[in-house]
């Protein structure tokens, strides 16, 4: 397929179908029937965004691991603590019993952040707690607050302009971390009398990566998908393109899964996985990586979770670099790097504002004082399609089918069993990649599976595919959206949870990731499983 074809299948008009995705990739009834889906047939992207319609281990390598060696924080003396397996929230209550917001995205162990709160209650109690395996409770309270004064705040405005929500609301209360161990957190409302639960997340991050894995939590994107006040990024009230936010701002709560956001979809099954194996870690966000130039120096690798679309070239840059150092990179979802945004300061702080004009770009006040323009990274002006760094490239959605195994014999399948030609069916979706060498594409690059798909009547394939680079570094891209939360998929798929992944995807997810992990913990993937090229063998002329 060529470029002109793929950049329309993958163009912006995905409006009130962008929501119907999120229902169809979490599964989340609050956003479930909205219409028709599109956005992976081919032709005109604007004519598309009128309809408003589309959405086993090895040594580690000689030379200079040393200097990296990981210090700090260790994993499994954490997860040897006993967890707290009441952490979900169980009591949601209405639409606006509780809900809040912090002022920071991520604090360092000891910093302390300010909460925002909204309640009809008298009083309520904060719970954090830090997520992970603890022995499958996946969750440990490390701390919780006496009983707070609850009280409504004022109703949100929108912006004229930008058609951003504003909360502007009093800060609540002040949250010290004194104690709290690097980490992914959930803080859970309580509001009094039981009238209602509710999530706010917060990362305290690492200073220091070298010799860890980096956990990057994807919070750019959640915020984009983030509908709170009735907007975000594809849409707003009316259900149309048009009307969407051209800026989104973290100083609101999170509509979704009950405050968590995108997370316990996307990356809380991954952060579980990881920490059960307890390999050295380190947490950031995708923040973090954007405004730290040296946050990945030494890193073993950095994680890339289940949805990371919204990137900042910074971030990109940042991520490059260390991936040309020898930091490997695991890209393990799908429509990763896609949208190009600008991250700016709210009235909280820095980089609390995720500005992202799509196709408006030629509107945006600060594009024409010079600022790249915030349209996907494949497209004019500046195009610079993902692939570069990733390998694979974003070929559309919504799909839904079996995952084909191509390459067997690979060693992030050791121990699976699996043989040419073997189907796992569901793990295909809701948004697939694939290698396509008529976008820059690293070589050598080895694909793993390669899998049929027919998306919006357009025949197709997705890719898992691997890549090294000459410093070291290994690359891989699971292709589809499906992979973290496959990790949880038990049972016979027919109860219709988990989009029908059964417990042979969750088995096969669960040790494809443990092979890439314990890899990518030992240092430079690339010198000891080189990539060994099999696109032309995969897809013939190439």
């Amino acid at each position: 397929m060529d470029q002109e074809h793929i950049a329309g299948a993958a163009g912006d008009g995905r409006g009130a179908g962008r929501r119907r995705f999120l229902a169809i990739a979490t599964g989340a009834a609050t956003v479930a029937g909205l219409g028709a889906v599109s956005g992976c047939a081919g032709g005109d992207a604007d004519a598309e965004m009128q309809g408003g319609d589309r959405p086993g281990g090895s040594a580690a390598p000689s030379g200079d691991a040393s200097a990296s060696r990981p210090q700090g924080f260790d994993v499994k003396a954490e997860n040897a603590r006993p967890g707290n397996a009441d952490w979900p929230v169980s009591k949601a209550g209405p639409a606006r019993a509780i809900e809040g917001f912090a002022d920071k995205v991520s604090v360092l162990p000891g910093e302390s952040f300010g909460l925002y709160v909204s309640t009809t209650a008298p009083r309520f109690t904060v719970s954090a707690y830090r997520m992970g395996w603890y022995g499958g409770a996946r969750a440990r309270l490390v701390w919780r607050s006496e009983a707070l004064p609850g009280a409504r705040q004022p109703e949100h405005t929108v912006d004229a302009g930008t058609r951003m929500v504003r909360t502007r609301w009093a800060r609540t209360t002040t949250v010290e971390t004194k104690d709290w161990p690097e980490g992914c957190y959930l803080l859970r409302l309580d509001a009094q009398g039981g009238e209602g639960q509710r999530f706010v997340p917060v990362t305290v991050r690492s200073a220091a990566t070298a010799g860890r894995t980096v956990v990057v939590n994807a919070v750019a994107t959640w915020q984009a998908y983030n509908r709170w006040g009735g907007y975000g990024s594809y849409d707003g009230p009316s259900g149309g393109y048009a009307s969407r936010s051209l800026s989104v701002t973290f100083d609101r709560p999170y509509e979704y899964d009950d405050g968590a956001g995108l997370f316990l979809v996307y990356e809380a099954p991954l952060i579980a996985l990881a920490e059960r194996l307890g390999i050295p870690l380190a947490y950031a966000t995708t923040t973090d990586a954007a405004r730290e130039k040296r946050l990945l120096e030494g890193a073993a690798a950095v994680l890339s979770l289940g949805h990371d679309e919204y990137w900042s070239p910074e971030q990109r840059a940042h991520l490059t670099a260390a991936r040309d150092a020898g930091t490997n990179l695991a890209i393990l979802g799908a429509n990763c790097c896609f949208r190009r945004i600008r991250l700016e300061a709210s009235e909280l702080g820095p980089d609390r504002t995720v500005v992202c004009y799509k196709s408006s770009y030629d509107q945006d006040p600060a594009f024409k004082r010079g600022h790249p323009a915030t349209v996907d990274f494949r497209s004019a002006p500046g195009a610079d399609p993902e692939s570069s760094l990733l390998g694979v490239i974003y070929d559309g959605y919504p799909v839904d089918a079996p995952y084909v195994v191509t390459n067997p014999g690979h060693w992030l399948f050791e121990g699976t069993g699996v043989k040419a030609g073997d189907r796992f069916e569901h793990l295909v979706g809701v948004e697939y990649d694939k290698v396509n060498t008529g976008f820059p594409t690293p070589r050598p690059i080895e694909i793993l599976a390669h899998s049929p798909v027919v998306c919006d009547g357009r025949p197709s394939h997705q890719d898992t595919a691997y890549y090294t680079t000459a410093g070291g570094a290994g690359v891989f891209a699971t292709g589809t959206m499906r992979w973290v939360e496959a990790l949880d998929a038990t049972g016979d798929g027919r109860d219709g949870r988990n989009h029908g992944l059964d417990a042979r995807s969750g088995a096969l997810t669960t040790r494809v990731t443990e092979n890439l992990l314990r890899v990518f913990a030992a240092g430079p993937a690339g010198r000891t499983h080189p990539a060994q090229d099999n696109v032309k063998a995969v897809y013939g002329d190439s």
